[in-house]
């Protein structure tokens, strides 16, 4: 048997002993991390499969048997998934990180994780986490959201990350911004430019100083001033490069613009704005920062800080690079999210399809699960694909033990079943792992409409009541548990609405016990997946029970 074998199997195994069955959409995410490309999972499907199969044949107690020789197993791979890889350079000084989220809408996993590890860090470390709006300017493309800062501030309190008590706040810091832009004039290192974009552009690819570049510390100082007057778009001030730098677009880039956009806190008192690398260099600096964990997508940025840093001939925080976080079948996108939330498409910032941690929140997925979900990805160096059921497998553990079971049909039939035994009422387990049960009355009795199509002349099971025969009627066959399909059924009922994670609301009734719920219950609908308990609404005086889906 292949390593690989041998994995399939322990994580298998692991599954059936807390699930009672093994299920192979869950074995599949601890392969990706530990290595598994999205392209061979069409190769990898069928081993999981006949594995699981073969796994699901064997007895509870041939499976602790067998399980005891692939525990290490799984126990070296869940030691490498939740343990951080250090950091370099900390040994005399205490830790100091930042999270510095750009203000445009409500935080989603994708651009959390960032954010998350240096939490965790910050806490592995006994370290200081500031919280820092990165709210300068932005662009007429990707503006700032004034209510941004209290869904950041929320996701980041929801989470349970510590941070320092005092936000920062980037437009309160532009007197301190203008300060040393004014140094590096006098230091012959920055220049107005008036250029049009076009023949900059030209120029740079040729290698080719700009004009305005010539003009001497004390000119390009009086120009300086001269920009808070200027027009939007007719000056910018430019850090002095080579002009033959490996990266044309490294080559003078630009450290100030003028925007005549209103800014929800600062209104039109600024009209002179850093850049994200100007603002950065002098705050990291200024802050004290000792370690800087951000995405690979600002590398430029990152190169841009240590060449302001020397010329300041300041001391080098450490700069460590992670890749993008992709999920597998989600598409993570604020400046949608953000345009669907103000088109009314979306019901809100909370709204299943955002992914936001509000969203998140909603649906029932916890704080715990997020954060370990991160912990688990780590500090991974490249772009990374992992399958959202990772997260949901993390969510699942957490709260399964403390879920209720309950019984949801969607789309109901109701059946008349011939012969069927006068049983008033039956009492079910709330929890397959409990004692505790509910007692359901038994009324008229409804099935899903697919489940009444898929079995005509078939014999299933009423799942914990008996088994009834699909023929030109519908008959009572026996009391006996057989092993034969069980599906859901619902006599004592309310109706019920769930709202699943594509937007879409799936009507249907189930049992009436849910009536007796607090708001932010979780529980299962056996056989669709775990819910959360949201609201009660009223229509036409009749009661209809909401739930947000959270995942099977």
């Amino acid at each position: 048997m292949s390593n690989l074998e041998k994995e399939i199997k322990a994580y298998a195994l692991k599954n059936a002993l807390e699930f009672g069955k093994a299920d192979a959409s869950k074995i599949l995410p601890k392969l990706f991390q530990h290595g598994l490309k999205k392209e061979e999972i069409k190769g990898i499907m069928p081993k999981i499969k006949k594995i699981v199969d073969e796994v699901n044949k064997l007895s509870p107690e041939d499976r602790q048997t067998i399980y005891a020789n692939y525990d290490k197993i799984v126990k070296v791979h869940e030691e490498k998934e939740k343990t951080l890889p250090e950091l370099q350079n900390i040994k005399s000084k205490k830790v100091i990180l930042r999270a510095a989220p750009f203000p445009s809408g409500a935080l989603h996993l994708g651009n959390m994780k960032t954010f998350i590890l240096n939490s965790l860090y910050a806490e592995k470390y006994k370290g200081k986490l500031l919280l820092v709006m990165d709210d300068t300017i932005g662009s007429e493309e990707k503006p700032i959201e004034k209510e941004a800062y209290s869904l950041i501030e929320e996701a980041f309190n929801w989470l349970g990350i510590k941070y320092n008590r005092k936000i920062i706040y980037k437009s309160d810091r532009l007197k301190i911004y203008y300060k040393y832009a004014e140094n590096l004039i006098k230091k012959n290192k920055a220049y107005v430019c008036h250029c049009k974009q076009e023949l900059l552009r030209e120029n740079r690819a040729k290698g080719i100083e700009c004009g305005c570049r010539q003009f001497p510390p004390s000119i390009q100082s009086k120009r300086w001033k001269e920009m808070f007057k200027m027009k939007e778009g007719s000056a910018v001030l430019r850090i002095k490069t080579s002009m033959l730098h490996p990266n044309p677009a490294f080559r003078d880039r630009v450290l100030f613009k003028i925007s005549d956009r209103s800014h929800p806190r600062t209104e039109k008192k600024f009209r002179v704005w850093p850049t994200l690398e100007m603002s950065w260099a002098v705050d990291d600096h200024l802050l004290k920062i000792t370690h800087i964990i951000r995405g690979n997508d600002l590398a430029i940025e990152s190169d841009m800080e240590k060449y302001l840093w020397d010329i300041f001939k300041w001391k080098h925080p450490e700069l460590i690079h992670t890749g993008f976080l992709n999920i597998e079948g989600v598409k993570l996108s604020k400046s949608k999210a953000r345009a669907e939330v103000k088109s009314g498409e979306y019901l809100g910032w909370d709204d299943p399809r955002t992914w936001s941690m509000q969203s998140l929140a909603r649906r029932g997925i916890t704080q715990e699960a997020i954060k370990e979900f991160i912990k688990e990805i780590g500090l991974n160096r490249h772009d990374i694909t992992v399958p959202i059921e990772s997260l949901y497998a993390i969510n699942r553990k957490i709260i399964d033990a403390k879920a209720s079971r309950y019984s949801l049909v969607v789309k109901p039939v109701k059946l008349s079943i011939k012969n069927s035994p006068d049983i008033k009422s039956i009492e079910i387990p709330l929890h397959p792992d409990k004692e505790e049960k509910r007692n359901v009355n038994i009324k008229d009795i409804y099935i899903s409409e697919e489940d009444f199509k898929k079995f005509q002349g078939k014999e299933i099971r009423l799942l914990h009541l008996y088994n009834i025969k699909f023929d030109k009627e519908v008959l009572f066959a026996s009391l006996e548990n057989k092993d034969i399909p069980k599906i859901n059924w619902v006599s004592d009922f309310v109706e019920v609405e769930v709202l699943m994670p594509e937007g879409v609301w799936r009507k249907g009734i189930a049992d009436a016990d849910i009536s007796k719920l607090k708001k932010d219950s979780m529980i299962q609908f056996e056989r669709f997946g775990f819910v959360r308990y949201d609201s009660k609404k009223n229509i036409n005086g009749k009661d209809i029970y909401r739930f947000w889906f959270a995942h099977r």
